[in-house]
């Protein structure tokens, strides 16, 4: 054997030995997938109920520099349910995305999610203090009923309809069809598993994570949509109130923009995302 092949040999060894160094093993679950795409610091983005990965794709245009983890959860925009058919999922997905950076070995990597994705993002950042770099909240409050309702009132209201709507077989059915029959074709509400919707939608109009946000110690960006100008001063206050507990929160308003923030000003949600990831 050569000298310089003994060297080489001898080096890759001596690599394989520092912790860390070795490759992640390909990350597996049933309930969720992932997609990375690019190379730079690491961004997982978290879509909200029933959206799929490609939801971030208009966003992502002109955004190169980083390694972004696209999440997919089961059940929802065409993926079978898989694991989530059955037992808690909002709190399983948060567990899985903390096993998916432990297991990819990510250093604090920045999380990004809308609606659904938000909560997740949240939980995982009071949870999980260690994995979490940077935390972007994407159009969701701490309580996700309070999108519906002005009041924790109206909050309540809208939690007790949606699990007197889906707390059924007969009513997730009912769900299902409202869903089709409202719902815009190609809509990824209806090509997500109804079941999986309702039992999630469930979980989130019964969560509060208000008590929560003091524990969130990663800096902490609100981006909340207003759909037109005289309404801005509204969702001000709506917001800030909402995230009073949160430490050294920054606010970003995006106007002229309904929930999905991303597919009505994926422009401006870029930028926000740019100074946020800076």
């Amino acid at each position: 054997m050569g000298v310089n092949r003994r060297h080489f040999i001898l080096a890759v060894a001596a690599l394989a030995l520092v912790p860390g160094a070795a490759m992640a093993a390909p990350f597996a679950s049933q309930r969720l997938s992932v997609e990375v795409r690019g190379s730079g610091p690491d961004v997982i983005l978290i879509p909200g109920l029933s959206s799929g990965r490609n939801v971030w794709t208009q966003a992502l245009r002109g955004m190169p520099g980083y390694r972004y983890h696209l999440i997919q959860v089961s059940g929802f925009a065409g993926e079978p349910a898989r694991g989530n058919a059955r037992g808690p999922i909002v709190a399983s997905l948060a567990a899985e995305i903390a096993r998916y950076i432990q297991e990819q070995r990510l250093d604090r990597p920045a999380l990004i999610g809308h609606s659904m994705g938000g909560t997740l993002a949240m939980m995982l950042a009071a949870d999980r203090p260690r994995l979490v770099g940077r935390v972007m909240v994407v159009d969701m409050l701490p309580a996700p009923a309070g999108l519906f309702g002005q009041t924790s009132n109206d909050a309540s209201t809208i939690a007790r309809g949606i699990f007197g709507l889906t707390d059924t077989t007969g009513g997730q059915r009912l769900f299902s069809g409202l869903i089709n029959a409202f719902a815009p074709p190609g809509s990824s509400f209806r090509n997500s598993d109804p079941v999986v919707i309702t039992r999630a939608m469930n979980e989130l109009a019964a969560m509060d994570l208000t008590n929560r946000l003091p524990a969130i110690r990663a800096p902490l960006t609100i981006v909340y949509a207003s759909p037109f100008a005289a309404a801005g001063p509204v969702m001000d206050r709506r917001f800030r109130q909402a995230y009073a507990g949160a430490r050294g929160a920054r606010f970003v308003r995006i106007d002229g923009s309904g929930h999905m923030v991303m597919l009505d000003q994926p422009v401006r949600l870029a930028a926000a995302m740019r100074d946020f990831l800076r």
